[in-house]
């Protein structure tokens, strides 16, 4: 039985739109129908690049479009909240880049606005769906190393600064934290729960925003150092010890990538064998979700979008980061 076609369209046309594109040209019974942009031509080219049938330069008359079933929405963090809830708002289903929101507040009122008009909406936050994390997940579930003694993860890269650049702009989340650090936040949350406290410290930018973060999860029998920098490349990996075990996401732990298992003395790398950028898993649980109408994922779920917005809340209160 052929699976429902789904009609996707993508509000904002950036770097990870082009990634996202070009992994959903890769799913079955699944089409890009519309782009939108604030620029004409930025929405030619795009639809031109990516076989896409309409271009708009209006994100409401793409919302308003009845050949839409799905939105993907990767415009700048600050623009989230308004963007999804303009969309749900026209009962279009939507898979929003991480992070959701700014803050808990927004994220709440964003999940509010999908139950009240009965639309699908869900956090993209891609690293949860890819193979290699869930078989780590497996590991932690099934406990066959035993139980996890810490986490180290990491994530940074070291970019030119540029004020007018969206990683550095702080008025619409630029910065470390919410842009890159993140995954290793998610990556404890996800295989250790929530921290009993939290510490941590952080350099900043002359214009405000968050160059580099440090912080220190403190469980009851374990820790997870973690850190985010736009000073300097680090190994961006995430490494596991449990008690009979050690577990390494190699580079790029947050996509696509490979996993080492050192255990008595032996080394043994795990291939996934990825043929593609990564976004076509997140995509193809939404299309089914979609399919199945569900109005939440069982992944990605609401409660797990809130807890981590909540934990970026508290890292940004210690390190005295604010938003306008």
């Amino acid at each position: 039985m052929k699976k429902k076609n789904i009609r996707w369209g993508i509000i904002g046309l950036g770097k990870i739109a082009n990634k996202f594109a070009t992994d959903l040209a890769t799913i079955e019974n699944t089409e890009l129908v519309a782009v939108a942009s604030r620029s004409q031509k930025n929405a030619d080219e795009f639809a031109k690049k990516f076989k896409s049938k309409k271009a708009y330069n209006s994100y409401e008359a793409l919302a308003k479009d009845a050949d839409v079933d799905a939105v993907y929405i990767a415009t700048p963090h600050s623009f989230h909240k308004e963007h999804t809830i303009l969309c749900l708002q026209h009962k279009k289903a939507v898979l929003c880049e991480k992070p959701f929101a700014m803050n808990l507040k927004e994220v709440t009122e964003m999940i509010t606005v999908a139950k009240e008009n009965n639309v699908l909406l869900m956090e993209a936050l891609w690293t949860f769906f890819l193979p290699h994390f869930n078989y780590v997940l497996e590991l932690v579930k099934s406990e066959k190393f035993g139980k996890i003694k810490s986490l180290e993860a990491d994530f940074g890269f070291y970019p030119l600064y540029d004020e007018n650049s969206r990683v550095f702009k702080k008025e619409v989340g630029g910065g470390s934290l919410l842009d890159i650090g993140i995954y290793p936040i998610f990556a404890a949350l996800a295989t250790l729960g929530n921290p009993e406290n939290i510490e941590a410290n952080a350099t900043f930018f002359e214009n405000g925003a968050d160059a580099e973060c440090n912080m220190v999860f403190n469980y009851k029998n374990a820790k997870a150092v973690l850190k985010s920098s736009l000073l300097s490349e680090t190994p961006t990996e995430a490494v596991y010890i449990f008690e009979k075990a050690t577990v390494k996401i190699n580079k790029q732990f947050h996509a696509p990538s490979t996993v080492t298992v050192f255990e008595n003395g032996k080394e043994e790398i795990i291939d996934f064998g990825y043929k593609t950028i990564g976004y076509n898993f997140e995509t193809e649980h939404f299309n089914n979700l979609l399919r199945e109408d569900k109005k939440e994922s069982d992944i990605m779920t609401f409660e797990f979008s809130k807890n981590l917005m909540k934990t970026l809340d508290k890292v940004r209160c210690i390190i005295g980061l604010e938003y306008s």
